[in-house]
């Protein structure tokens, strides 16, 4: 009897082998040790990285207190590589294309409810490991910032309702792994479950002080009519909870002006009235001030004027009629046609490319013009030719563009203390950078709220502004958004009620919004530099928070 159960088993064994492997498009490493064969589907977790040589079921997790600072990884064991799991998806691809078009799909539940799903790009993770790979460790938080894709998904997750369900206490958090292929542009399939795991999460909410809830009182001089306006106390020391403990990280300041008079002035993380904020692409915004400023002054004759009046491009690798043609108008609409992408890391022109030459200027003009992109009709965010556009307006106006700031901008709103950044050159920077306090900035953003008039004087003409606000390009792949002569434009939704603004925005989460219908402008400046949740933080502050308090009747 133990004979047959033996030979039996022997027989499926070796039928697996042949049928299974004859099946696999490409050869991966099997099951890789006993542990691998007893966890095989399972999903474990571990709080420190231990290599897998040395890792033993005793080390696997069951429960994990997250706080502030601390570190989690998972370990998947899997019957198969990646690729061989999208092969039974879709038989027709090669192994390229299976992994050029799918990943592993990600769902997390917490306390049994589906909170956030998502397909890992494509891109992520090497193709090698896609191939061959049947056990892997991503960390998804991890104190030390180590690079992976894991992180960038667990961030996702809590933008995405996982910090929310996510309350002091003890929560059940369950993760599954899946397999899907993109099959055409709008297609997705889903192949069956790879594995799963599930922990005891802990969550440990920082103690904070009433000091630290409490609405911050507008200390003297500030330079703004103190507002009398009403708002809703209770939702601002709400926020400040928040920050607090952390919910939302890396906040500096918040200030909001309303019908022209300072309502909120509020610091954190060490931050205060006379801190000079380095907000990045917000100083993009200036940029478009001060080249509104030089066109009413006839030292620009018009948008429509083209690089061919500025430089001699036959100088110039890549030598173009397009490029001759490329506008001031487009280069504010970042819609000039080079190849260029701060957006796709392998373009010839993404910024990371730029910033280790010697001279900007000339790296931008050498960029070929990219043959699929038209001129003044397709967005892609271009930090190069804002910085192009600067030296344009340093070799126009009188003095160069750092006096001519002074004099027309700076100087006219009272903004004393403030800091650019140079190009190469010694150009002021107009990639990013200028710093100044969060008072001054919110005076830049008032000026766009008042038409371009400030204390009876028109800085910036009404045209100008007006043309600025208009919608010139769609944002790809952006539901309702769009973008001006270097300002963002988009919708806050409250109570089924739209608020649409006009942003400057930074890498970090610095904005500065302005709003349409109503007499507000709103500045927050931040320091999460490179993290997945800089910008969409900023956006849930606005519409949980910030327009909730100073819209209430």
């Amino acid at each position: 009897m133990k004979f047959i159960t033996f030979f039996t088993y022997l027989t499926c064994l070796i039928s697996f082998n042949v049928f299974g492997q004859n099946s696999d498009i490409v050869q991966n490493e099997g099951i890789t040790s006993p542990l691998h064969q007893s966890s095989t589907g399972k999903i474990t977790f571990m709080s420190g990285v231990i290599p897998i040589e040395e890792y033993k079921e005793s080390d696997f997790l069951t429960s994990f207190e997250l706080k502030d600072s601390c570190d989690l990884n998972i370990r998947t064991f899997m019957g198969n590589s990646l690729t061989n799991y999208l092969h039974q998806i879709s038989e027709s691809l090669n192994a390229e294309e299976l992994v050029s078009n799918g990943n592993f799909q990600f769902t997390f539940y917490i306390d049994g409810k589906m909170i956030y799903k998502e397909n890992i790009p494509a891109g992520a993770g090497s193709i090698e490991n896609k191939n061959t790979k049947t056990v892997f460790r991503v960390p998804l938080i991890s104190s030390v910032n180590e690079d992976s894709w894991g992180r960038f998904l667990w961030n996702r997750f809590m933008m995405n309702g996982g910090e929310e369900a996510l309350g002091s206490g003890e929560h059940n958090l369950k993760i599954e792994i899946r397999p899907y292929l993109k099959t055409n542009i709008s297609e997705i399939i889903t192949g069956d479950l790879i594995a799963e795991g599930q922990l005891k999460i802990i969550v440990v909410k920082p103690e904070v002080s009433e000091t630290e809830i409490a609405i911050q009182e507008i200390q003297p001089g500030s330079g703004w009519e103190l507002s009398a306006g009403y708002y809703d106390k209770a939702k601002i020391r709400e926020l400040n909870l928040e920050i607090a403990q952390k919910t939302f990280k890396d906040i500096t300041s918040i200030v909001v002006i309303k019908e022209g008079k300072l309502l909120l002035e509020e610091y954190f993380n060490g931050s205060g009235r006379d801190s000079l904020h380095d907000t990045r692409s917000v100083g993009k915004s200036f940029v478009s001030a001060l080249t509104g400023i030089a066109i009413r002054e006839e030292y620009i004759k018009n948008e429509s004027t083209t690089l061919k009046e500025f430089y001699d491009l036959t100088k110039y690798k890549n030598y173009s009629s397009g490029k001759e043609n490329v506008t001031i108008k487009s280069l504010l609409t970042m819609s000039s046609g080079f190849n260029g992408s701060d957006m796709d890391q392998e373009s010839p022109g993404n910024e990371e490319n730029m910033y280790p030459t010697g001279d900007w200027v000339k790296f931008t003009l050498d960029l070929p013009m990219d043959s699929s992109k038209n001129p003044g009709k397709r967005w892609d965010y271009f930090t190069a030719g804002v910085v192009l556009l600067g030296d344009i307006l340093n070799m126009s106006v009188p003095k160069g563009l750092e006096s001519y700031a002074e004099n027309k901008l700076f100087a006219p709103l009272g903004i004393k203390n403030y800091k650019w950044q140079y190009t190469p050159q010694n150009v002021v920077n107009t990639a990013g950078g200028l710093r100044m306090n969060s008072l001054d900035y919110a005076k830049f953003g008032q000026l766009y709220s008042g038409g371009g008039m400030w204390n009876g004087k028109q800085i910036i003409s009404k045209k100008w502004i007006d043309s600025t606000f208009k919608k010139h390009m769609n944002i790809p792949g952006s539901q309702d958004e769009h973008f001006g002569y270097l300002f963002w434009n988009k919708k806050f939704t409250i109570k089924g009620k739209e608020y649409e603004t006009y942003y400057c925005s930074g890498n970090g989460g610095s904005s500065i919004f302005i709003f349409k219908d109503i007499p507000a402008v709103v500045v927050i400046t931040a320091t999460a530099y490179n993290k997945p949740y800089g910008h969409s933080q900023i956006d849930r502050i606005m519409e949980r928070y910030v327009l909730p308090a100073i819209t209430a009747r």
